[in-house]
């Protein structure tokens, strides 16, 4: 189970109240190799920049090997879970895509990363339907630029 749905949940009201204002910050994420290389082997995906940590040391500018962008994204699902809240009468949540996705800079082996998320919007589409928009920023600890900005959307179900 989710560690979200432990969370005490909100009303409608007070979700809709936090648009335009920082839900919130999760942990921090190890984007370690063995994180890299599982990724790699789930999407098919083996090229040498990611699971090669000598070739990537030699012909990369990196450094290192680094994270496929894919993956980075990928982690905002539990980044998400961390830190957005629970609205009371939610049947369930769906990821419904994103309006923009841009990957600013590599994360190298051995990152961490963690979300920034600020509630953009949240408008009920029908009576039992709310879309949200979510603006995030993945942050790379120790680095100036985020590994990627994206305006992410969702749709919360009520019974």
């Amino acid at each position: 189970m989710n560690e979200v749905w432990k969370k005490p949940p909100i009303t409608l009201d007070a979700y809709q109240a936090m648009v335009g204002k920082e839900v919130g910050v999760s942990s921090w994420h190890l984007v370690d190799q063995p994180r890299i290389d599982t990724y790699a082997d789930v999407i098919e995906d083996h090229q040498f920049i990611h699971v090669d940590p000598e070739r990537a040391k030699k012909e990369t500018a990196f450094g290192t090997t680094i994270a496929h962008g894919f993956l980075t994204m990928s982690l905002l699902s539990i980044m998400s879970y961390e830190v957005m809240p629970v609205i009371a009468g939610t049947t369930m949540g769906v990821n419904y895509g994103f309006d923009k996705l841009r990957f600013i800079s590599p994360v190298r082996s051995g990152k961490r990363v963690r979300g920034r998320f600020v509630l953009a919007e949240a408008k009920l589409r029908k009576p039992n339907e709310l879309q949200s928009r979510t603006n995030v920023t993945v942050e790379i600890e120790g680095e100036d630029k985020p590994a990627l900005v994206a305006d992410w959307l969702g749709l919360i179900y009520f019974a």
